[in-house]
């Protein structure tokens, strides 16, 4: 007897092309239910972690839990936020993980499931048998904490990383750093390379590019929608030269600098054949709006874009864009965290209009293993009720959906990122 649609896609193996696992969380050993929540999105309901214009980072806000927990602490998120997506999508994942029988988390199990995850946190390889239960076989991870890091000695055989360029984008002095604390001149250090002049600098992001393979990485990665205004200009590279060590580089100067840095890695990936990942949608979000990057696309026609989280809230743009732009791929990260009923209703647009079935790929966008599967047991069951809908509407056969779906979850992250099958 044939499965159903569903449970074909339920246990179909994946390929997650986008984590945020840092050794430092992902692999810790002290990890409780508070954690779990501060460190992840549901932490989002609480603070916003990353800076606007004006606003002075706290880095405590995606830091370890401090103190004894306590009810209202738990409370703070699964009563005061519970209809918040994040927070629901963790408590179901959790429901699972830990077998609370689908009671979810309350003031009377809460202590008996923290301890569970202390417990299970204290082995090792808790995570990595986590992540084999979601059904993930490989996954790329921005290590945005220590982008030269190989994520394949410092996680596991099955990782791979992309290299996030924020820091040389802001690099015209070598003490600036990004919005993560990532500095260029420290890149540069780690490849014993000289940064005494615009031209060394030129010859940095040559090498980084040249040396990805090494380091295990096998794509760039633009997350400047937190740092700075995405429309990408053409280089004007005389001002951009004008702007090297200045500590008082004028806000031309430095927009300069930083377009002059992303054209070329942009030029260098179309080089080498690399793909390059950027963040659309929410960030610095009167900065972030997806068509501000046309055009560096148009300028790299040749140059592979994978643009992620759907570009919430301007999902249809970026579906305009797709159609338009053959150098475009999509990925569906976070935007079905955020919102399962927006998720939907884009997922069945793209299905539509992307102009062939390679276009869509599938990842997690997460910081600890438990929330990586409850985003993978809410995707799953998300991406099956469209599928189920569009072969009930007569949109296609459940032939064509299951092939669509095996293409979703790993044969486009496969071809698009060159991996052995």
């Amino acid at each position: 007897m044939s499965i159903s649609l569903s449970q074909y896609i339920h246990q179909l193996p994946l390929i997650d092309v986008h984590e945020h696992h840092l050794p430092e969380t992902f692999l810790s050993k002290d990890v409780g239910l508070l954690d779990l929540f501060k460190q992840s999105y549901a932490g989002w309901t609480q603070a916003r972690p990353y800076p606007l214009p004006g606003e002075i980072a706290d880095e405590s806000l995606m830091g370890p839990a401090e103190g004894e927990t306590t009810w209202s602490d738990i409370a703070a998120y699964v009563e005061d936020c519970g209809s918040n997506q994040f927070v629901r999508s963790l408590i179901q994942g959790l429901d699972e993980l830990y077998d609370l029988k689908g009671e979810g988390i309350t003031k009377d199990n809460w202590q008996a499931l923290d301890q569970s995850i202390r417990n299970n946190h204290s082995d090792p390889n808790w995570p990595h048998e986590v992540m084999r239960r979601a059904g993930v076989q490989r996954i790329i991870t921005d290590p945005y904490s220590s982008p030269m890091q190989n994520a394949a000695e410092t996680l596991g055989e099955n990782y791979q990383s992309v290299l996030r360029i924020n820091a040389l984008a802001m690099g015209w002095h070598p003490d600036n750093r990004d919005h993560n604390g990532n500095c260029a001149s420290e890149f540069a250090k780690e490849l014993n390379l000289p940064l005494d002049s615009f031209d060394d600098f030129c010859h940095l992001i040559e090498v980084l590019v040249e040396t990805l393979a090494v380091r295990n990485q096998i794509a760039v990665k633009n997350a400047l929608a937190y740092d700075r205004d995405i429309q990408f200009d053409p280089p004007n590279e005389a001002l951009a030269r004008s702007a090297w060590k200045k500590v008082d580089a004028d806000p031309e100067e430095q927009k300069a600098f930083g377009d002059f840095v992303v054209d070329r890695f942009c030029a260098l990936a179309g080089e080498h054949d690399v793909p390059v990942q950027m963040h659309l949608g929410t960030a610095v979000i009167r900065f972030s709006h997806p068509m501000k990057t046309v055009g560096l696309i148009e300028r790299h026609p040749n140059t592979r874009f994978l643009l992620m989280h759907l570009a919430y809230p301007w999902s249809a743009d970026l579906m305009g864009m797709a159609f338009v732009y053959r150098n475009i791929w999509i990925d569906l990260t976070w935007s079905l965290l955020l919102s399962g009923s927006h998720f939907k209703r884009v997922l069945h647009e793209a299905i539509e209009v992307l102009p062939d079935e390679s276009r869509i790929m599938l990842g997690g966008d997460n910081w600890h293993a438990e929330e990586s599967f409850s985003t993978f047991k809410h995707a799953r069951n998300l991406i099956s009720e469209v599928l189920q809908e569009k072969v009930a509407a007569g949109y296609f056969q459940e032939s064509d959906a299951r092939r669509l779906a095996e293409k979703i979850f790993s044969k486009n992250a496969i071809a698009f990122f060159g991996l052995d099958e």
